[in-house]
């Protein structure tokens, strides 16, 4: 077994979306890939479970109901988790007052997006940092 498919197997990435068709989607696609995927269905789900201290690379929708993509990367930031996040969205213009300068931000994808875009955004988001 080659070293990036081993570091693959230990790499959890998580997937918060409303839309259960764009979880399982996901899900299906990561996993085909090599990664370990939990998937979340809210913010709140996401955040209440133990969930941020094990994820290695965050897939989040931006506009959810109860609390936004970006209100749950605002909290994780306030709470000192550094997770590069990978934002997805059907409401591009909501994505527009992220910049380049939001902590942990590797992009942000409009809905329907290319897969092979995707994962080259999670590469970057796993790259090690300094």
């Amino acid at each position: 077994m080659n070293q990036d498919v081993q570091v693959r197997r230990k790499t959890i990435i998580a997937i918060v979306d409303d839309d259960n068709s764009i979880r399982t989607a996901l899900k299906s696609l990561l996993r085909s890939s090599g990664y370990e995927v939990r998937t979340y269905c809210s913010a709140l789900e996401f955040l209440g479970a133990n969930a941020p201290a094990e994820t290695h690379c965050l897939i989040s929708d931006i506009q959810m109901p109860g609390m936004s993509g970006v209100q749950m990367h605002e909290q994780l930031l306030a709470t000192g988790f550094d997770i590069p996040t990978i934002f997805i969205t059907g409401h591009p213009e909501a994505a527009q007052r992220l910049g380049a300068d939001t902590p942990n931000l590797v992009a942000w994808l409009p809905k329907p997006f290319d897969a092979d875009k995707l994962l080259d955004c999670i590469k970057t988001a796993l790259l090690p940092r300094h």
